[in-house]
């Protein structure tokens, strides 16, 4: 070959596509193609293949492997001379290699191509029954299939059928497979076919009429005895056809499989029997089984054995399909397992899922089967097992959208068409996009793409994925909005009642108020109007994803209604993305959080990440004195300075509520927080540290008003329980001490009556009625408790301690934090009640004694009449107090000797008492998890309830809020429940043997 022909061809080569050209040279010069190797049709239809170095090899291959030269002639001319046959087979050699190795094994069935009739367009199970019947073996059934699969991928590959008929007629050739395998199975145990009568279901993508090139053949078997058969002996002879049958299909020869059949989406999957009788199956549907089986039976229709009985079995089950909408929880538990789909796919292939990832095939998939499931009770024309047939119909409903459901059309369709091309490649089962060059050039030729097709196919499968991620949600939701906004003429809607059903399966107990509230949002054309309609449909979604979406939506309403004319209110959900969902949980997570908004709306600006509200993040305790004390200087009068300090702590309330909601349910760009104790000691020290903050306002307000700059007193607040222990609920009464020392030159009488009249002025101002929440402030841990004075000096408390106090009140010290007031004052007294609760000594066995005695007692007095003690989070076994007191007589006993129990804060004395080797880290663990939990039921309660509370509610609703607080998904009360009293019990273990054993 000269030099210049070579150029020219190299060229030419480069041209059409060719990556290698000096191979590509090599083989058009072979022997095999040397009577063709100067035409130009052949090369110009190489270059129109997916790749045409793959589809010159596997045709070199073919040529090789004619029996004869007469045969190799014949395969040469009608290549040349048959455009079908040219662009089919070469087509197939493009995109497949191994279609490409089943033509060099078969040398002839390139014959199959060959035909070009109007009736091989589009064959049935009928055709492919015929393609398989001289099948009389595995070995032989498998070289018939590939002959088949060998058509329908020209078919497709050439665009003479698309993505849809592609996928009908791999299920119908599957169809066509397992009749010809149970008719083996039949033909090789004539015996047990006599007595049985077997029916196979399809199931999954197959009785959905949408299979993939390689897929599992989802299946269910249902058997009778035949006429006169024992039926214990009929179903062991049905299960040995049926498994016989699995082998057929799935067994690996030197023809390699066909595919798995998979049954385990029988009842109790693979844990049941593999053949089971129609009253059988019914009866499990009936009683056992769960959402997601309904869902998967939705796709289920009989393809092969006893006709009579297929037809049964779809009868039977059909309308038990169409009542799963009807169970509790039903839109939760599918939502819950596409996410659970999520969670399991490796991380380092999340980027790739083209199946399972977000916005992949099974979005689609799952959105439509939920719509599919609400609304197929009533309108029977939603009931296609095929995904896109019923996308068609809920558009023609009104039940989606028809822009949203062509959107979604095109992009199922797009994924498809990927997922067919890679799997086609080597006839192997995968859903991941590869990520060698050379696989995605081919893969992007395939779609259409040459140009630049590894950019293009990048560019289109993430245009393509973002449509499914931003609409297979909304799907749901935004035909609602349609329904009351009543805005484009002509479209189909959903109807009132359709809008009903839907509500209902979402979980709103009063349809017909949502419905209003929706309306009152979205309809108009005003751009509030607009924005709403925009939103809507995804906070719907998290509304629906709490436990009381009734509650979410009203309060969106109430915000929406008192912020809409602001103008920075719609465009702070709308363009921060954390802003939206975050008000979405906060409104929908119980009473607390949406009772505060609602008292000055404008604190939606926290929710944001942007710099308007500051963000979610707690303020520290000088931040918020800080601006407590600015708000009190700047007010008139005391009880226009308290009002401002109640005001900063009803918005700081709303801020540690809403961070606390937001991070035990998670968004759906972060997780919920892993570690339950940082959420609890993050709620514990911002409501301590804002309470300080408000009383030590309230106490400048109330001496600047009364004595001006100095009171005749120095005057101190000490925190006690858990005000002390930085563990305040938020429900928690401040529990405080107040201590005074008269100034020089002032008696002490008068000292003491100022200092008095500054508590009851403060009690009196803290609990004004107001929009904001009230401080309650009690003192009933003083010396001689509510018989006692309210305010001592120093002195006073110095000679009470020394003469009178008592164990209990050693105890209740370990909580005592000075927080506002006199510096020095506060610092003096607990240097005075230091050896009070760290005794040199520790503690006599009568002190112990005494304890244990108190501890009991209060178990048997204060527990509130009906309340079950293992679910009493205060006072029941394993609850705080138990916890509490285990570490404060640990404190009492060692705290002179162990510097780390000197703490006023529970975990913090556990980790000490742990470290000095008081406590096991095993035993530490337990009591820690006991307490956390414990503190986490009453947070919840408050939050969800508007009021605290010891005990689990025992109203449903509030109960399932309280669980998705914690992390339980709709249904799963019973299991929180459970596991608190696991909790509780091991805690309780651990306190008998640390608390009340002897010698502990």
């Amino acid at each position: 070959m000269t030099p210049g022909r070579r150029s020219s061809t190299f060229t030419r080569l480069l041209r059409h596509g060719f990556t290698d050209p000096s191979d590509a040279e090599r083989l058009l010069d072979s022997v095999e193609l040397a009577p063709v190797r100067d035409d130009p049709v052949l090369l110009e239809a190489l270059g129109a293949t997916a790749d045409p170095d793959l589809a010159l090899h596997g045709l070199v291959r073919l040529l090789e492997a004619q029996p004869a030269p007469t045969a190799r002639r014949e395969l040469l001319d009608t290549l040349t001379a048959a455009k079908p046959l040219r662009d089919r087979l070469l087509g197939v050699l493009g995109a497949s290699a191994a279609l490409a190795d089943h033509l060099a094994r078969h040398a002839g069935d390139w014959q199959a191509l060959v035909t070009y009739e109007p009736r091989d367009l589009h064959p049935g199970v009928e055709e492919f029954e015929r393609g398989l019947a001289e099948a009389t073996d595995a070995v032989s059934l498998r070289v018939a299939y590939r002959r088949c699969l060998l058509s329908i991928a020209a078919r497709d590959v050439c665009g003479t059928i698309d993505v849809a008929d592609t996928a009908a007629e791999l299920a119908d050739l599957a169809t066509a497979t397992l009749r010809a395998a149970l008719s083996q199975a039949r033909e090789a145990a004539p015996e047990d076919a006599a007595v049985c009568r077997l029916a196979v279901i399809a199931m999954g993508k197959c009785g959905g009429h949408e299979l993939n090139y390689v897929s599992d053949v989802d299946v269910i078997f249902v058997a009778e005895a035949a006429d006169g058969a024992d039926e214990d002996k009929a179903l062991r002879s049905a299960t040995k056809l049926a498994s016989h049958m699995m082998r057929i299909c799935s067994e690996t020869t030197v023809e390699g499989s066909i595919w798995p059949v998979d049954a385990n989406l029988r009842p109790e999957g693979r844990n049941g029997p593999l053949v089971r009788t129609l009253s059988s199956h019914l009866a499990y549907y009936q009683r056992w089984a769960k959402t997601w089986e309904f869902q998967a039976l939705l796709k289920g229709r009989p393809v092969a054995g006893d006709a009579e009985l297929g037809k049964a079995y779809a009868d039977a089950l059909g309308p038990l399909v169409w009542q799963a909408a009807e169970r509790e929880n039903f839109v939760a538990d599918v939502q819950r397992m596409r996410r659970r789909v999520i969670e399991n796919i490796p991380a380092a292939e999340l980027d790739r899922q083209l199946k399972l990832g977000p916005g992949g095939l099974r979005d689609v998939e799952f959105a439509v089967q939920l719509l599919q499931l609400v609304h197929g009770r009533t309108d029977a024309t939603l009931r296609s097992g095929t995904t896109l047939d019923a996308l068609r119909a809920l558009a023609a409903g009104g039940y989606v959208g028809r822009e949203d459901a062509a959107r979604l059309d095109e992009a199922y369709r797009f994924l498809r068409s990927m997922e067919h091309r890679i799997q086609l490649y080597r006839l192997r089962r995968t859903h991941l996009v590869p990520e060698a060059e050379a696989d995605l050039r081919r893969l992007g030729r395939s779609l259409g793409l040459r140009t630049d097709p590894v950019t293009g196919l990048q560019r289109e499968w993430k245009r393509h994925a973002g449509v499914v991620r931003r609409l297979h949600e909304k799907l749901f939701y935004r035909p609602l909005l349609d329904a009351v906004a009543q805005l484009a003429p002509g479209e189909a809607r959903l109807s009132a009642e359709a809008a009903r059903e839907r509500l209902v399966a979402l979980g709103y107990a009063d349809p017909a108020a949502a419905l209003r509230h929706l309306e009152a949002l979205a309809s108009g054309v005003t751009r509030k109007a607009a924005i709403q309609r925009t939103l809507l449909p995804v906070l719907l979604g998290w509304f629906a994803d709490s436990a009381d979406p009734d509650a979410g939506l009203l309060n969106f309403r109430k915000v929406s209604d008192a912020l809409g004319k602001t103008p920075w209110y719609l465009r702070l959900l709308r363009d921060e993305g954390a802003a939206a969902e975050n008000l979405a949980r906060v409104l929908s997570a119980g009473r607390l959080a949406p009772d505060l908004l609602m008292r000055a709306p404008e604190a939606v600006a926290l929710l944001g990440d942007g710099d308007r509200g500051g963000g979610l993040e707690p303020r520290e305790r000088g931040q918020l004195e800080q601006e407590v004390l600015a708000a009190v200087r700047r007010a008139e009068n005391a009880a226009q300075g308290v009002t401002a300090a109640r005001g900063v702590r009803r918005r700081e309330l709303f801020r540690t509520a809403a961070a606390d909601i937001v991070g035990s349910y998670g968004t759906e760009t972060s997780a919920a927080e892993a570690d339950q104790g940082a959420l609890v000691d993050r709620v514990g020290a911002a409501v301590s540290d804002l309470t300080a903050a408000t009383l030590a306002g309230t106490l400048r307000a109330v001496v600047r008003e009364g004595w001006g700059d100095t009171l005749p007193t120095r005057f101190a607040i000490i925190a006690m329980g858990r005000f002390g222990g930085n563990e305040l609920g938020y429900g928690s009464d401040a529990d405080v001490l107040f201590v005074h020392e008269p100034r020089d030159g002032v008696a002490e009488q008068e000292a003491t009556a100022a200092a008095n009249k500054v508590v009851a002025e403060m009690r009196r101002l803290l609990q004004l009625p107001s929009a904001d929440p009230p401080l309650l402030i009690d003192a009933g841990l003083r010396p001689e408790g509510k018989s006692g004075p309210l305010v001592r000096t120093l002195k006073s408390y110095e000679a009470y301690y020394r003469r009178w106090s008592l164990v209990w009140e050693s105890q209740a010290l370990l909580r005592a934090e000075p927080v506002a007031g006199d510096d020095d004052l506060g610092g003096r007294f607990t240097e005075l009640i230091d050896p009070l609760r760290y005794p040199h000594a520790g503690l006599g066995e009568d002190a112990v004694r005494e304890i244990r005695r108190l501890k009991a007692r209060m178990e048997s007095e204060r527990l509130p009449r009906g309340a079950d003690p293992k679910l009493h989070t205060k006072l029941g076994p394993g609850g705080l107090s138990d916890v509490e007191w285990t570490v404060q007589l640990l404190q009492l006993r060692y705290g002179a000797r162990e510097p780390g129990l000197r703490t006023t804060r529970t975990r913090a004395a556990l980790a000490a008492a742990q470290e000095a080797g008081l406590l096991s880290a095993e035993d530490a663990a337990v009591l820690d998890e006991a307490w956390v939990l414990a503190t986490r039921v009453r947070n919840a309660v408050m939050l969800v309830r508007g009021r605290a509370g010891d005990t689990f509610p025992t109203e449903p609703r509030d109960l399932a809020a309280v669980g998705r607080y914690l992390g339980y998904g709709s249904g799963h009360a019973g299991d929180m429940l459970d596991a608190y009293r696991r909790t509780a019990r091991r805690a309780r273990t651990v306190v008998e043997q640390q608390f009340y054993a002897d010698g502990a």
